[in-house]
């Protein structure tokens, strides 16, 4: 399982615009946690702690550890608003997750070994990756931090869909089990004539 994350966060007791415009000018993160068989909570966080962590995949794909007055809350971040110029958060949604339940999560996908793929080392190739996220589910216990999309033995004319992905065990792809038309594109190897062409 990948490594634990936590987060130290604190009770919210005022509520309000006006409220949360405060805790902002102070350096805090207003947020919600909400889930499983337990009331919401209103919480804050730390802006710095908040800042750094959120250029980091596992903020956005792993289970968090939230530390509220030393009760442990796993917890998936599912909304963050920033600022639309100033560096800054502005409210979080995290929600609980169980351990005996399946949960639903958009993973990242990492790509290697394109450079030195067929396509890759090709002038005349142009590789596409048509996704960066797969919307998957699983047990908590379960959950990948990425998932692993080799590239090593890619070739012109080549297109990797998400039934070829190498899922790991207890991961599935939903979206799959919905038909074919829903089997999308994750990587296209293109020659250059074929690019053209199909702009033409």
């Amino acid at each position: 399982m990948a490594k634990s994350h936590e987060i130290k966060v604190a009770r919210r007791d005022v509520q309000g615009q006006g409220a949360s415009r405060r805790l902002r000018h102070a350096g805090v993160v207003p947020g919600i946690v909400y889930g499983g068989d337990r009331e919401p909570v209103k919480v804050q966080f730390n802006h710095n702690e908040i800042w750094l962590a959120q250029f980091n995949d596992w903020f956005y794909s792993s289970i968090i550890d939230l530390n509220l007055d030393g009760t442990i809350h796993k917890v998936l971040l599912r909304d963050m608003q920033r600022h639309p110029y100033k560096q800054l958060v502005m409210h979080l949604d995290f929600q609980r997750v169980n351990d005996n339940e399946v949960l639903h999560a958009s993973v990242p996908l990492t790509f290697i070994n394109e450079d030195t793929s067929p396509a890759g080392k090709s002038a005349d190739v142009l590789v596409t990756h048509e996704l960066k996220e797969v919307n998957i589910a699983c047990l908590p216990k379960d959950l990948p931090q990425s998932i692993e999309v080799d590239l090593g033995e890619l070739k012109a004319g080549d297109i990797i869909y998400l039934s070829g992905l190498k899922l790991p065990a207890g991961v599935e792809i939903p979206a799959l089990k919905l038909g074919k038309n829903h089997d999308d594109a994750v990587v296209i190897a293109k020659t250059a004539g074929a690019e053209e062409a199909s702009a033409e």
